[in-house]
């Protein structure tokens, strides 16, 4: 570790007055103004040799004053920008701009920054204002500037601990996966990655569906042991795959947790909300506020196609999952080279309105792990036309009877998916001008999503670059109050898309109590019902269900109509799973499937050794797989 440093320090010949490390990457600080502004060709020789990401900065000691900086920056930049906030990280000498146009922050080739850089000596670092206002990415931000001496030297601890094993060397050692949760079941998704030299943990999730101990990964077996875990790396933040995540934090965990921006704001989110529904169902919440804090700071945030080492014998990429906003696949470098195996989490092998379809071309791939959701041989999701025909004749059926039509959703993706479905109807004229109400997180997540448009889709894209967002239309009202609730259960014919998607909690619930008993109103049920949730019963058929809130338990009748519409889901269906690992280059060696009912997972492995004549496994909870 520190010959790496030193080596690069003694072929700058005693500019560096410290060298650091921010995770796998290694940051320079220097007091020579003329060798900051002028040593780009030399950084890159040294980066060209090593193959490590390494960035020059200006030594606190040398830079502009922060008063004098703002001055500058907004004289700098144009005024079409907009910026919104301007931020300074003194310890690590950066500047963040957060601005309504960050393209022209940035400029051509970089030409703003590179002025910027120039002129003060802080190192620009360019964010878009979100176009909703979101309190949980102001507060995400303020966290992360609030302490970032202690994030520094956090950052700099993960490095040395990377570095303290690092080789160049090919490893011929061993690589096992443990299925902690998620093993022939949807919900929980946990799995320990082991090598010799790492413990790295994929996904930590949540079975909201479930209870007792069912409902979360197993940890009390030998092998995991929180103090040595290394990382933990999330595919995406829905809660079968992120909910748990602050708990090990409570637990004591002091490592780093690697995503994406956006997987890491919503992860935030939906993790202080599933704390609001425990006290709301009058249950002691697993963790508090300080604990998802807590995760926020030692989350270290990567882009898609970014390859970073997170130990010294594993090194990864994310690339596109397709599913939600920020879902990645996880390309696993093990022991350089040795094993490369692909965690494709939850995919989405398709194009949406809201995203790319999932990316299935890798430089290596020997094993990859595959959701099965909607694996099963009879999961063959009809095509994105028909369901959008079925969802409007359906939504224009009840309003012209004078009903009301309830949308439980995941707050994350396929909400948004819905929404721009809706948007898009009613400015064709294919469904009158109705109000649609949003309540309870969506709102929150729409705003997340309009702060990082670079992970949606090319269409998407383009509409929010060219002012004409598709998440500020005024086709859409937020609830976000008791009262305002009530004067939609009340008012006449509307959407109401609500969290929970599976019933089992959130505002959908209160409005299934008042819309239930009514035959005009509509519930459409367009996402996975996990078995034993409200959302599967009403699904198979039941008249009456059991609901929990603040005052106690209650039976309702249901005689309001009841419609399965799930051809936009967020996962791959039957046909795109398998056409996903047909269309795979480089060709796996083996396949493991998890992710999915019993049935589905036995079906889709089947299908896919009958076909492609590639191995196939379909773990169980607690089995362990050695790759290599």
């Amino acid at each position: 570790m520190l010959e790496i440093l030193k080596n690069i320090t003694d072929r700058l010949h005693g500019e560096i007055s410290e060298s650091t490390f921010e995770g796998a990457n290694i940051v320079l600080y220097t007091k020579n103004e003329n060798f900051f502004k002028n040593a780009d060709a030399k950084i890159k020789e040294i980066v060209g040799d090593l193959k490590k990401r390494i960035e020059l900065r200006a030594d606190e000691k040398i830079l502009l004053d922060k008063e004098i900086t703002e001055k500058k920056i907004k004289e700098i930049v144009p005024e079409e920008a907009e910026i919104t906030q301007i931020l300074f990280d003194i310890h690590r000498s950066s500047v963040t701009v957060e601005a309504k146009k960050p393209g022209l922050v940035i400029g051509k080739q970089g030409s703003i920054l590179e002025e910027i850089k120039k002129t003060t000596l802080w190192t620009p670092i360019v964010q878009r204002s979100p176009a909703i206002k979101s309190k949980i990415t102001e507060n995400i931000r303020s966290v992360l500037y609030a302490r970032n001496k202690d994030r520094k030297k956090f950052l700099n601890e993960v490095g040395e601990k990377i570095y303290s094993g690092w080789t160049q060397e090919k490893s011929d050692g061993w690589a096992r996966v443990t299925i902690l949760g998620g093993g022939r079941q949807v919900g929980r998704s946990c799995f320990l990655l082991q090598t010799p030299n790492s413990k790295v943990l994929l996904d930590c999730g949540i079975d909201v569906a479930s209870s007792g101990k069912d409902k979360f990964p197993v940890f009390d077996i030998p092998e995991f042991d929180i103090s040595r875990l290394d990382a933990v790396i999330l595919s995406h933040a829905h809660l079968d795959h992120s909910g748990l995540l602050p708990y090990l934090y409570k637990m004591g965990y002091k490592g780093p947790a690697y995503m994406t921006a956006p997987t890491r704001d919503i992860a935030s989110l939906l993790a202080l909300d599933f704390i609001g529904v425990s006290y709301k169902q009058a249950a002691t919440p697993l963790f508090s506020s300080v604990d998802v804090s807590e995760m926020v700071k030692r989350t270290i945030c990567l882009n898609y196609n970014e390859v970073h080492d997170i130990t010294s014998d594993i090194r990864i990429t994310f690339y596109n999952a397709g599913h939600v906003l920020g879902s990645s696949q996880v390309h696993i470098n093990i022991g350089n080279g040795s094993h490369n195996f692909l965690y494709s989490g939850d995919t989405k092998y398709g194009r949406t309105r809201l995203l790319d379809q999932a990316v299935n071309k890798f430089p290596r791939v020997e094993t990859v792990q595959i959701e099965s959701t909607y694996g099963g041989k009879n999961d063959v999701l009809p095509p994105r036309q028909v369901t959008d025909e079925l969802f409007i004749k359906l939504v224009r059926e009840t309003v012209e009877k004078g009903g009301k039509v309830l949308l439980p959703e995941l707050g994350l993706g396929h909400a948004q998916e819905t929404l721009l479905r809706v948007d898009e109807a009613i400015r064709t004229g294919a469904l009158p001008k109705i109000p649609m109400y949003i309540d309870g997180m969506i709102w929150d997540i729409n705003a997340i999503h309009t702060a990082y448009p670079d992970f949606l889709s090319s269409n998407i894209r383009n509409q929010v670059f060219q002012d004409n967002n598709p998440f500020t239309s005024e086709v859409f009202s937020r609830v976000g109050s008791p009262q305002e609730r009530k004067e939609v259960i009340d008012g006449g014919p509307c959407i109401v898309i609500a969290t929970s998607g599976m019933l089992v909690g959130g505002a959908s619930v209160e409005y299934l109590k008042h819309f239930a008993d009514n035959p005009n109103n509509l519930l459409i049920l367009s996402c996975y019902q996990g078995p034993g949730s409200i959302g599967r019963q009403l699904q198979e058929g039941a008249k009456q269900v059991t609901i929990e809130d603040e005052t106690g338990t209650k039976t309702i009748n249901v005689n309001l109509r009841v419609e399965l519409v799930n051809g936009l889901s967020p996962h791959s269906g039957r046909n795109e799973l398998m056409n996903y690992i047909k269309n795979m280059e480089p060709r796996p060696k083996r396949v493991i499937v998890n992710h999915g009912e019993v049935s589905k997972s036995l079906d889709l492995a089947s299908s896919i050794y009958k076909v492609n004549r590639i191995e196939t496994t379909v773990p169980r909870g607690l089995e362990t797989l050695r790759l290599k």
